[in-house]
């Protein structure tokens, strides 16, 4: 028992000793230690993937540098001129009717000569000072008169320059000046995610600003049926709604990337989904018009196809890269280049291109006679070949203006007796230019050009080019007056 109490002691006094012993060391002997917190932001992050940024963009700026360059526009229609043509009897329609159209002339007679109406609304964007606004071309194209109101709201008179269905794009123009234009941005440089603000003057609001983010790039939807339409949409969830349609995209920096065009929705207002053409094309389309009065298009020649796995399996390719070609037109650019059936288009000047749309998109951009640099493979050899475009006629060079801007076709005998006339040629389809200022109009007959008579198309315009200084047509409206319209050719 002795021994386990000396035994205790004895390890109880060592242990004492041991811990004097530290004590006095650390005190006297070792150097002084400071414990410091080194706060951090992001203690844990994958070292695969970039830190995202904190918070939300700021959209003021980007808001009040575009607001003044967006405009409502009203778009009116004659009303005494939408009646003429139409029938309520099947009978007078086919067989022509005179006491028929003698009562409708006596109730017009009672009417003024013009009476135009708003029939519908949208937006437009300031691209000069001097007046040029950029809009969609379904937002004009049946106007017989459009109304321009800015932000301070001054009301203008405007003049359609120029349109095209293929892009949608319109071009018109308002006499003011001083104007607070929008620079045009590079739609390449957006990125999905990105912030964009969508501008517009809708009926009845005034500017409305919307923010959303780019959800996809060289979106096709197919709304838009003209031949060799170009559909590559930037799409949003920025909320667009009708009387949107000709506004702004804008990004951060307040510069225009693209003009909002349509949503897809199945009740007609906006669901989550907005498209605008990317300022790219509509940049070009407006220089065009401004230029040469319409759009200098250029083609490739070919037609292709998306490559998917399917593709590559049946066509033995070795990766799902790029647009195969499925044919390549004669004649065509193309294959003056030596491009072929069954080659595989992985870029255009340095654009990777995955879908068709891409192609449409790079070569939409350019004009006839322009060169491009196509990237191509062929099996597994790549290869780059230069490209020089070619016009819808399958020249390197550019149109020259059609300055009539419509198109005619010959009387079937129906149309004879509607019109009350032996020979002429109908106007179908009639854009700006010479003969809509002129007064003009769809299912108007031109029967006499400089009292010469028209008995086809090809009379009508070799009789109009072949005369300097100012022309006189004889028209017939569809209620059978004879009228007299004339304008210069400026030759």
């Amino acid at each position: 028992m002795k021994d386990l109490k000396r035994i205790s002691l004895t390890i109880v006094v060592a242990l004492c000793s041991a811990f004097i012993a530290v004590w006095a060391y650390s005190r006297f002997f070792a150097e002084p230690q400071q414990v410091i917190h080194v706060p951090t932001s992001n203690p844990v992050q994958l070292t695969t993937m970039p830190s995202a940024p904190q918070g939300l963009p700021d959209l003021v700026y980007a808001a009040e540098k575009t607001v003044h360059s967006v405009v409502h526009i009203k778009i009116e229609a004659d009303v005494n001129a939408r009646r003429q043509g139409q029938y309520s009897d099947p009978w007078e329609f086919f067989f022509g009717n005179p006491y028929g159209r003698q009562q409708q002339r006596q109730q017009q007679q009672q009417q003024p000569e013009s009476q135009r109406q708003t029939i519908g609304s949208g937006s437009g964007v300031i691209i000069s000072s001097d007046g040029y606004i950029i809009t969609n071309n379904h937002v004009i194209e049946r106007a017989d008169g459009i109304k321009v109101v800015l932000d301070d709201n001054r009301e203008f008179e405007a003049k359609v320059i120029g349109t095209d269905k293929t892009t949608d794009i319109a071009l018109i123009k308002i006499p003011a000046k001083d104007l607070a234009p929008l620079e045009f941005g590079n739609s390449d440089q957006l990125k999905l995610g990105e912030w964009v603000l969508a501008v517009g003057n809708p009926f009845r609001l005034g500017t409305t600003v919307t923010a959303g983010i780019v959800s996809a790039k060289s979106r096709t939807i197919g709304i838009n049926q003209a031949e060799l339409s170009i559909e590559a949409f930037i799409q949003t969830d920025a909320a667009v709604n009708p009387g949107n349609s000709g506004g702004a995209l804008v990004n951060t920096n307040g510069e225009l990337v693209g003009i909002n065009t349509a949503i897809a929705s199945e009740t007609g207002s906006y669901a989550g989904y907005s498209f605008a053409v990317p300022s790219k094309i509509a940049e070009k389309v407006v220089s065009d018009l401004k230029e040469y009065g319409k759009v200098q298009r250029a083609l490739l020649g070919i037609s292709m196809r998306d490559v998917t796995s399917e593709l590559a399996k049946q066509e033995s390719l070795d990766k799902v890269e790029g647009v195969y070609i499925n044919e390549v037109v004669e004649k065509s650019a193309a294959e003056s280049a030596g491009l072929k059936k069954g080659d595989v288009i992985l870029s255009i000047d340095g654009i990777k291109t995955n879908s068709g749309t891409v192609i449409q998109e790079q070569v939409g951009r350019h004009r006839p006679g322009d060169v491009i640099s196509i990237e191509v493979k062929t099996g597994k050899n790549v290869r780059t070949v230069k490209v020089k475009l070619q016009n819808l006629e399958g020249k390197a060079e550019l149109v020259k203006p059609d300055f009539l801007n419509s198109k005619f076709e010959e009387l079937s005998n129906d149309d004879k007796k509607i019109y009350g006339v032996n020979e002429g040629v109908k106007i179908i389809n009639i854009g700006p230019g010479k003969l809509k200022d002129a007064g003009l109009r769809e299912g108007h007959v031109i029967i006499k050009v400089n009292k010469q008579p028209v008995k086809s198309v090809s009379d009508l315009e070799r009789l109009i080019n072949k005369e300097v200084g100012g022309v006189m047509l004889e028209v017939v409206t569809p209620d059978g007056e004879h009228d007299f319209k004339a304008f210069g050719t400026g030759k």
